[in-house]
């Protein structure tokens, strides 16, 4: 879900000293650059970010990870690559987090890549952050402005049920003492990554109740994002649906053929609509069956 991931990356970039300070729970630290994250290697690898910052005196590199999923390959794997390749180019010591956005995920990350073979070992170890383990209260009172549209993906407090912990964080963010293009803008972010545990139904809701949805759209940096990602969305379900209509008028496709799960887990616009021309043309349903395997 690569929208959540450009969202967080946001945030991060935005508020560095906020995400550092956090990880590594210490604040003698300076915020000196965010790097660009682009690694030139045989194929192009991009950290989601890469933080240089001062600590006790000493120059070091922070890197977040942000995953929505269980990563492929495994993120221990992936761990070696990024400390490694981080560390050849700059040179200085590193410390890598993974945030885990959703419960589900990286419920196996053990947190290190260790090889004991052939009389060889190495060791990278990282730090493994699952939100939705952290202390949901107390980021709202006591928690950086940077990490509050991150607060609904936390454990919410006992006997509260989802839609109330929503509110309570709609409601702490605009109670911040913050400029006001500030919170507009992190209720913004807010709005978009709640979207991984909220219907958008619920979270307009919220907002709207709350006098907010208005003043998002028309002032957060998020809003463009917003609303071409609803436009997108939008044409994403009507082309599916013209694919399905196509197959089912020309083939007898039914919804509960195993083909049309394969269309509609397809994210991308652009095929999607090549599909649809393609089912329009196919001369039969194994035509389009093979054109589906040989895309993937």
């Amino acid at each position: 879900m690569a929208e959540f991931d450009t969202i967080a990356k946001h945030l991060i970039h935005t508020y560095p000293y906020d995400f550092v300070r956090f990880a590594l729970q210490r604040d003698d630290l300076e915020v000196l650059d965010i790097i660009d994250t682009e690694q030139p290697t045989v194929e192009t690898h991009r950290t989601d970010s890469l933080i240089r910052v001062r600590l006790g005196g000493e120059e070091a590199l922070v890197h977040h990870e942000f995953q929505t999923t269980d990563s492929s390959p495994p993120m221990p794997r992936r761990m070696v690559g990024y400390v490694g390749r981080g560390i050849e180019q700059y040179g200085l010591p590193f410390c890598s987090i993974v945030i885990y956005l959703r419960p589900a995920a990286g419920r196996r990350d053990p947190g290190h890549y260790i090889q004991e073979r052939h009389g060889f070992r190495i060791l990278v170890q990282y730090q493994v952050t699952r939100l939705s383990e952290l202390d949901d209260q107390r980021m709202l009172d006591e928690g950086p402005a940077g990490l509050l549209p991150f607060a609904p993906l936390m454990q919410r407090p006992a006997g509260l049920d989802a839609e109330a912990w929503l509110r309570r964080c709609v409601q702490a963010t605009e109670a911040a003492v913050l400029a006001d293009a500030v919170k507009v803008d992190l209720l913004g972010g807010l709005a978009i990554l709640s979207g991984l545990e909220y219907g958008s139904a619920t979270i307009r809701s919220i907002l709207s109740k709350e006098g907010l949805m208005d003043a998002i759209m028309r002032e957060s940096s998020f809003a463009q994002y917003i609303i071409e990602q609803g436009m997108e969305q939008g044409e994403r379900k009507s082309t599916l649906a013209d694919i399905v209509e196509v197959l089912e008028i020309r083939f007898g496709l039914s919804t509960a053929h195993p083909l049309a799960d394969r269309i509609a887990a397809i994210d991308d616009v652009p095929h999607l609509k090549q599909l649809h021309r393609a089912a329009i043309q196919m001369p039969t349903l194994e035509a389009f069956r093979h054109l589906l395997d040989a895309d993937e």
